[in-house]
């Protein structure tokens, strides 16, 4: 499979991705994509970029895959975001969901995008992904105060029959204030009803109780949330590039 590949770590600006045009559109690249993922964040990132999509999620055994002990976290996630895109290009191929696809109306003569990730929460050396107790992740979130966690996160984006691939990862840094420790937010936000146990890491910064508690992010909001516009639409020129080289 043919591949891109970019490491991102960004100052923090986000330019020009608040679009109202569909960047699938301008970059005249086959629409809707395929969103594998049924992230509500990722979904409400490319909603706001103009993106239009369709979910299709064929689950995978991630903890089946990668050396969380060894494995740098950039890898852990590239290795994961494309091994949940071969499973839906391999449907794609078999015609398991190609029929779903077609029946949303995709302008698919130019074959089809997938876009995919994974993240993991990274504190010191050790990688912390989704908390599997509560109990857990109040551990994750209290240790905040004194090691500032860092989102590391994949998007891959496969070109379908091509097997164009583009890949990125970004690192984000959020930096707590001491109060994290000792407001009981993870109890808070469980009696709010925020889905903390499905965020790596128990990191919800989206939250307005978990916003009271940060004291800056070295990055954009957007990564943390698991979905990096700027590498979006980053990859996304180069997979324009990559399917006109090919052309």
């Amino acid at each position: 499979m043919a591949e891109t590949s970019h490491l991102f770590e960004f100052d923090g600006t986000n330019k020009n991705v608040n679009r109202k045009i569909n960047p699938l559109e301008e970059l005249d690249l086959p629409r809707p994509l395929i969103l594998g993922s049924g992230s509500f964040t990722r979904k409400l990132i490319l909603t706001e970029m103009g993106i239009d999509f369709h979910v299709l999620v064929r689950p995978i055994d991630e903890k089946m895959l990668g050396d969380r002990v060894s494995m740098a976290p950039e890898d852990l996630v590239r290795l994961i975001a494309k091994a949940k895109a071969d499973v839906l290009v391999e449907g794609l191929r078999s015609g398991d969901i190609r029929a779903i696809h077609e029946a949303s109306n995709s302008n698919n003569s130019d074959g089809v995008l997938v876009l995919t990730g994974d993240q993991v929460v990274v504190v010191g050396n050790t990688i912390l992904e989704k908390p599997e107790t509560v109990d857990e992740a109040r551990t994750f979130v209290e240790s905040y105060a004194n090691s500032p966690p860092s989102t590391v996160g994949s998007c891959v984006i496969t070109h379908f029959p091509s097997r164009k691939q583009v890949v990125g990862v970004e690192r984000t840094k959020i930096n707590f204030k001491p109060s994290v420790a000792s407001s009981g937010l993870v109890d808070r936000l469980l009696e709010d009803g925020a889905p903390i146990l499905s965020c790596a890491g128990g990191l919800m910064i989206e939250h307005p109780f978990v916003k009271d508690h940060i004291e800056s992010i070295d990055g954009t909001e957007d990564a943390v949330m698991g979905l990096s516009k700027h590498l979006v639409m980053t990859l996304l020129h180069e997979m324009k590039k990559a399917l006109s080289d090919v052309s």
